[in-house]
């Protein structure tokens, strides 16, 4: 791999990574059409390289949040009630993260095994049906509890984990696809869902990139390392921008406008992986 093939590689993981339209999927298929095998090891290791800039991305957007779920500093609810009860707290997001992370590690070997293109090609268009049928129940405001994200309930955030576990499963389906459909469905408006769902990204990202570093660490020689950095430093500056622009848009681009997109995806995705 060179310095212009990481480059196009890190800007597909920076514009994929968090919004709901299946990095996995994209990184399968600008992989193929570059003429490269994103099985092999080095592969492997330079996309855990790159997810860590897009979770570098993730929490310099949210660091005021999460150092107030850590107590290190104060953060006025966004809520409509100023209460301690209605805030965001360190409990919420363990109760988003844990059934994933429960799953992941009890069935790590079984969900490997289930990683083939032809489960991608699927999740992508489930995953689009999923998140249209979610965006239609979400569309009468009688269903909606939690505006804001300090107005999630633990219960919500449970509900959101639990979603989280179909992408955990299903290779393709979205990560953020999964927990922001899953959030609206649970009661909670569009951009609080967004908003948990990037939140609770950093620590689930951070699990898995850690757990692929314990065996990839060995590919990070002197003669890969210029890719390496090119590659999550773009990824980063990608990712950073995506996110704030996705924030400030996110009313105009509905979920049923990324299920579309993930359908085209899904022709493509047949037209040059299944062929």
């Amino acid at each position: 791999m060179d310095i212009l093939a990481a480059i196009i590689l890190g800007i597909v993981e920076g514009l994929t990574e968090f919004i709901p339209v299946s990095s996995t999927g994209h990184m399968i298929l600008t992989a193929k059409m570059m003429g490269y095998d994103d099985q092999t090891p080095l592969m492997k290791t330079f996309e855990v390289v790159i997810q860590l800039g897009a979770i570098l991305a993730m929490a310099i957007v949210y660091w005021q949040r999460i150092l107030s779920l850590l107590g290190f500093i104060d953060s006025k609810p966004l809520g409509k009630q100023d209460t301690k009860a209605s805030r965001l707290t360190l409990m919420h997001v363990l109760l988003g993260i844990a059934p994933a992370l429960l799953v992941a590690y009890v069935a790590k070997d079984h969900i490997k095994s289930l990683f083939s293109a032809d489960i991608v090609l699927f999740s992508l268009v489930a995953g689009g049906i999923f998140m249209i049928l979610a965006e239609r129940f979400n569309r009468s405001k009688a269903v909606i509890t939690a505006q804001e994200l300090d107005e999630i309930t633990l219960k919500q955030a449970f509900l959101i984990g639990l979603y989280q576990v179909i992408s955990v499963l299903w290779p393709g389906f979205s990560r953020s696809g999964a927990t922001i459909s899953g959030g609206m469905l649970s009661g909670v408006s569009y951009k609080a869902s967004a908003d948990f769902s990037f939140l609770i990204a950093i620590p689930i990202m951070c699990a898995a990139a850690g757990y692929e570093l314990l065996d990839s660490y060995r590919y990070f020689t002197a003669d890969v390392m210029g890719v390496f950095a090119a590659g999550f430093i773009v990824s980063f500056v990608v990712a950073y921008l995506v996110i704030l622009a996705f924030m400030k848009y996110i009313q105009r681009v509905r979920l049923t406008h990324f299920a579309i997109y993930r359908f085209i995806l899904a022709a493509l995705f047949w037209m040059f992986i299944m062929q």
